[in-house]
């Protein structure tokens, strides 16, 4: 590995030859799928604003 300075990009070959990494976000069995392949897995609590209402949402976008 070579020196870089924090939050420099790797180079995309050694990038290449690293294991992936997955982020899963809101439905954990997408998550749980690759964990049992033997991939790490970064899980993501995450659901829609508002419950997924689109009128409450709207509501809540026009507040910030």
């Amino acid at each position: 590995m070579t020196d870089r300075a924090p939050g420099q990009a790797l180079p995309l070959e050694e990038l290449l030859q690293q294991r992936p990494v997955f982020v899963n976000v809101g439905v954990r069995d997408f998550g749980e799928s690759l964990r049992q392949a033997g991939y790490e897995v970064v899980e993501v609590d995450w659901s829609p604003p508002a419950g997924g209402d689109a009128k409450v949402a709207a509501l809540l976008d026009d507040l910030l």
